[in-house]
């Protein structure tokens, strides 16, 4: 497990010093998004938040960068501490960095369906003030990917996730350690599809999360699924600006056993969220 975590932190900081060189490319962005069905495990209740994102997405010479940071503010249905009856805040940072390996070898792994190879590593922060579990996650990703060859992008992750949580409990007021997970295996997608001839795309991730392990409470984990695709609709020439600067659509959500929670015994650990969204890219 050390091993695993020193090869992690080792491949992020290499990707790191990569991706400090001029990009070739860049993509920054600030959204707002809006559902009222979100869930939270052991809480039953539709929960509505309103999520503000910052965004980055670059390439350069030898592969690609995405930054993101959301920050989710809920309503009354997810307290921000016990008897309180204002909402929970939460901040969700997370970095990947994909080293194309056909660019830094000099060759192509073309094949097929298939564009080319790499390796991707990177890392998920979070803070959260809810009542009853103040989560502060840390976890390290790293592990290949394939390239598909389509309009846009399609990448396909498999990788190993090391995990750690200490969670506060404001009803009991009991803090717990920093408490590590099994290290564990995921299958993560996204892409990003234009359609043909109309200013419209189809973009989005799919995460298959594989058992952690107990929790920190001695519990049981469960494979964790997680969807979130999106349509939007370029509307900058509407408005006079430059091409994909503003744009509009619709979200949807799937999370099944959110955070690893078995929903068949946690209420509130599957989500089915609609949402409406909206993009400044700069």
């Amino acid at each position: 497990m050390k091993t695993i975590r020193f090869a992690a932190a080792f491949a992020l900081a290499a990707t790191c010093a990569c991706a400090a060189q001029a990009a070739d490319w860049s993509d920054t962005s600030l959204s707002y998004r809006y559902g009222s069905k979100f869930s939270e495990p052991y809480n039953g209740n539709d929960i509505v938040k309103h999520v503000v994102n910052f965004s980055h997405s670059s390439g350069y010479k030898y592969g690609t960068n995405f930054f993101s940071v959301d920050y989710l503010m809920s309503d009354e249905n997810d307290p921000s501490a016990a008897g309180a009856r204002s909402g929970a805040h939460e901040a969700y940072a997370l970095y990947r960095h994909t080293l194309d390996l056909g660019k830094v070898m000099g060759r192509e792994f073309k094949y097929g369906p298939i564009r080319g190879l790499g390796v991707t590593a990177g890392f998920d922060i979070n803070s959260k003030t809810d009542a009853g579990y103040n989560s502060k996650k840390r976890m390290l990703v790293l592990g290949p990917t394939v390239m598909f060859d389509v309009p846009g992008f399609l990448n396909l992750s498999l990788v190993a996730l090391h995990e750690s949580n200490a969670p506060y409990s404001t009803f009991t007021q009991t803090a717990t350690d920093r408490y590590r997970y099994d290290t564990h295996a995921a299958l993560f997608a996204s892409w990003g599809i234009p359609f043909p001839n109309i200013p419209l795309a189809f973009e989005g991730y799919a995460n298959y999360i594989g058992t952690k392990g107990k929790n920190e409470f001695g519990g049981p984990t469960a494979v964790e699924i997680n969807v979130d695709m999106k349509l939007m609709y370029d509307v900058s020439p509407l408005v006079g600006a430059n091409k994909n600067t503003f744009k509009l659509g619709v979200a949807y959500q799937y999370w099944k056993n959110k955070f690893g929670n078995p929903a068949k015994t946690v209420p509130g650990a599957t989500a089915r969220t609609p949402m409406v969204r909206a993009e400044y890219h700069f």
